[in-house]
């Protein structure tokens, strides 16, 4: 498996366990996420986007990563541009690093992303260290967390037939129409194990 990191300009705690998840992996940074380098001890083997948030400073520290420049009128994201690059460079597996925080929209467009890689079969996930975001489709999803750790699923459609294993407030085959709050703020009693029948959410998990 070849995970990547791509490094966002969102918000980022840096915990062991955030260590943990990106031991290994092949780093790619996006415009101004290329700020969360230098705390996680990482040196991109690219640097992508328009550049107009990444600040002097941080282009004068990484000069010598390559760069992939590209317009700032585009019809894409630097995220996604990133992410673009490392499925050209044979990514099966991503973390998008900093993807929590700043503007609303580009939280959720990270959700999107993660899903639509999902259903094309790469595993994925958005972190902020102290908060995860995961996909949910047809098919069964493990969290490893810790026990006390809070769980919410929010659908993005309909659930069909959702279970949720190892935690406080257990479901089976229960249907769950989009905009119900019934699968928010669930509590992990350890690995946490989510199926569903059909349809798409995104499982948000704040580890202890």
């Amino acid at each position: 498996m070849t995970r990547f990191a791509i490094l966002l300009g969102g918000d980022l705690a840096v915990t062991p366990r955030l260590r943990r998840q990106l031991h290994g992996a092949r780093v790619i940074a996006a415009d101004r996420g290329m700020i969360h380098a230098g705390v996680l001890g990482l040196t991109p083997e690219l640097w992508v986007g328009d550049f107009d948030s990444a600040g002097s400073e941080l282009k004068v520290q990484y000069r010598d990563v390559p760069r992939h420049v590209h317009p700032a009128e585009k019809a894409v994201t630097d995220g996604g541009l990133a992410i673009a690059v490392a499925l050209e460079r044979g990514a099966t597996g991503l973390v998008l690093v900093g993807g929590f925080g700043g503007q609303a929209d580009h939280t959720v467009g990270h959700f999107g992303q993660i899903l639509h890689l999902a259903k094309s079969g790469l595993t994925s996930f958005v972190t902020g260290g102290n908060e995860e975001a995961y996909p949910l489709i047809p098919g069964q999803l493990k969290i490893d967390l810790a026990e006390h750790s809070r769980l919410s699923i929010v659908p993005f459609t309909d659930l069909v037939g959702l279970d949720i294993e190892g935690v406080k407030w257990p479901l089976v085959k229960r249907d769950v129409p989009l905009g119900s709050t019934l699968t928010l703020s669930n509590v992990a009693r350890g690995p946490v194990r989510i199926a569903v029948q059909s349809g798409h959410a995104i499982a948000i998990a704040y580890p202890a």
